[in-house]
């Protein structure tokens, strides 16, 4: 018995120091085990190298906390692995869930600064045992560094998708969106953007949501070719500053020396982002006596430059069942008229299937009066982002449109040999100047009629970017007014201006694949007895089992 205890108390203390030294080791050693198929919790490079970045304190407050479903309480348990895994690989990175409106008499004044910052609640219905309750949940996070803040948004909003599609695309997105918010603020603006002005471009308050989300991570200027007239080499100059332009919906002429201008920025490495139409239709011109109008070609005097960089505008109209809702009253003047939507097949509702990083995992993208993009042989890489639904097809012009269509009935015969038409494309690689071998609209000292690899965007429809008014302010990039939908577009150009300037590959963190795997409330419901028994009692079952098993042998060895 004493060689026995000896043996036990040289285990014991083999045992402690082992710990010790464990303990000890995991202070200078670091190491995380993911032992998920997907690899989940693995972060990508880029966001390491980002949270590298983080030498003072970086708090994340995530209010994502109460009593809610249990699609939210994965949502929540997926963004809390996440922030540990963070917070572990950086010291300096701490976060805390906190319920905002957890004291009732302070729950109104909150509810108003969160709205304020532009932070929606949502109402969602807690189910349990046949009984539904309404709860507030406030699906955002803010991330603090210093003096500066950003918000992050943890729950996508996705049309017609259930809670459960919701969460599955939010845990896809929960990386990009918190590595995007602590770049913002940790990192100083470097690249910088001019918005292109003097030929007819949109306003700046029908930009004005887009500018102001785009700010806080880029320096914005305007350059305005009207000087281009008197000072092209001036105005050249003044753009390759630049790292990016953006040209918004132009609907005036654009001259060869504008042209050159545009071409020769290209040619120096300069990203472009292009929204253009060559249609001449707005949805407004509907709203009058007869409710119609005639959509006519827009010439912008551009189709030989894009011909050049591999595209084709054509000016045509595209018509697709899978149009966005437009609303219209029915009925008598006054108080006997009714709201109803319709389905208006001039405004494509593009659901992205396209695997890019830029498209991939967001909501649908609403279109009006778009334009088929035409994609030529040879040239740079071309990658089409968004395209129309299966049942599309283009229409000539003039084409008279009145708000009657909407009543029309249609069937699949009338998309044959259509459908699947490119509204937006990416262009990757060297251009050629589309002055190769041509007369120079004016005298450029060091012209260039190769570019360095750089990357473009064209876009058929300028309503893309557009913000709504309300009063005279700017609405979110995306939100129809007249329907309370919440679209895709700002999710889609911020994604593109993105991918057009990122040198750090903090987009491609979207293409990240995540399987979820959610549990079946209802069939959980249907067997909830089973479930209960199977959960909670065969538990208890198993450990006595165990203990009566290990209790008789115990007796039997040392009984003798």
């Amino acid at each position: 018995m004493k060689q026995s205890k000896k043996n036990n108390l040289k285990q014991l203390g083999l045992l402690a120091a082992g710990l010790f030294l464990l303990n000890f080791a995991s202070h200078y050693i670091y190491k995380r085990f993911d032992l998920t198929q997907d690899q989940r919790y693995t972060l990508s490079e880029t966001t390491k190298n980002i949270i590298d970045g983080v030498d003072s304190p970086l708090i994340i407050d995530v209010f994502l906390e109460g009593n809610f479903p249990g699609e939210f309480k994965k949502l929540q348990a997926e963004t809390r692995q996440l922030l540990e895994e963070f917070s572990a690989y950086n010291s300096n990175i701490t976060f805390q869930f906190v319920n905002p409106i957890e004291k009732e008499e302070e729950r109104v004044a909150t509810m108003k600064k969160f709205y304020d910052k532009g932070m929606l609640p949502i109402n969602v219905t807690l189910e349990e045992k046949g009984k539904q309750t309404q709860e507030v949940v406030f699906p955002w996070a803010l991330a603090n560094y210093g003096d500066k803040g950003a918000k992050v948004q943890l729950l996508k909003n996705m049309m017609g998708a259930s809670t459960e599609q919701k969460v599955v695309s939010s845990v896809q997105h929960l990386e990009y969106a918190f590595a995007d918010a602590i770049n913002k603020v940790s990192k100083e603006k470097q690249k910088k953007i001019a918005v292109i002005k003097g030929n007819g471009e949109l306003e700046d308050m029908f930009i004005a949501d887009f500018l102001k989300s785009v700010r806080e991570n880029y320096y914005i200027g305007p350059i305005t070719l009207d000087s281009v007239a008197k000072q092209p080499n001036e105005t050249l100059k003044a753009l390759k500053e630049y790292d990016l332009a953006i040209i918004a919906k132009p609907t005036e002429k654009f001259s060869d020396e504008e042209k050159q201008v545009l071409d020769q920025f290209i040619m120096k490495g300069g990203k472009t982002l292009w929204l253009v139409e060559p249609v001449q239709a707005e949805l407004d011109s509907l709203y009058n006596a007869s409710g119609s109008t005639l959509a006519v070609n827009r010439d912008l005097n551009l189709t030989d430059m894009f011909f050049k960089y591999g595209l084709r505008i054509n000016p045509q109209i595209i018509k697709d069942e899978q149009g966005a809702p437009i609303v219209l009253y029915s009925g008598n003047q006054g108080s006997e008229s009714q709201k109803e939507q319709y389905p208006w097949r001039f405004s494509p509702f593009v659901y992205s299937t396209s695997t890019h990083p830029i498209a991939k995992n967001i909501e649908g993208v609403k279109f009006e009066f778009a334009s088929p993009i035409e994609l030529l042989n040879g040239g740079v890489k071309k990658t089409v982002l968004l395209e129309s639904s299966q049942f599309s097809k283009t229409i000539g012009l003039p084409f008279p449109i009145n708000l009657g269509m909407v009543t029309e009935e249609t069937s699949p015969k009338d998309y044959t040999n259509g459908g699947f038409i490119p509204l937006a494309v990416l262009l990757e690689g060297s251009f050629t100047s589309m002055y190769k071998n041509r007369v120079l609209p004016f005298k450029e000292a060091d012209y260039k009629d190769h570019s360095a690899p750089t990357k473009m965007i064209v876009i058929s429809d300028g309503d893309v970017i557009k913000n709504q008014l309300d009063r005279g302010m700017p609405l979110e990039l995306g939100f129809d007014k007249w329907t309370n939908l919440m679209f895709g577009n700002k999710e889609f150009m911020l994604n593109s201006v993105n991918y057009l300037l990122d040198d750090t590959g903090l987009i491609n963190i979207r293409s990240k694949e995540i399987r979820l795997p959610m549990l079946d409330k209802q069939k959980v419901y249907d067997n909830y007895t089973f479930t209960q028994m199977l959960t909670v009692a065969l538990p208890i079952v198993i450990l006595a089992a165990f203990g009566f098993v290990f209790t008789y042998l115990r007796k039997k060895k040392y009984s003798k």
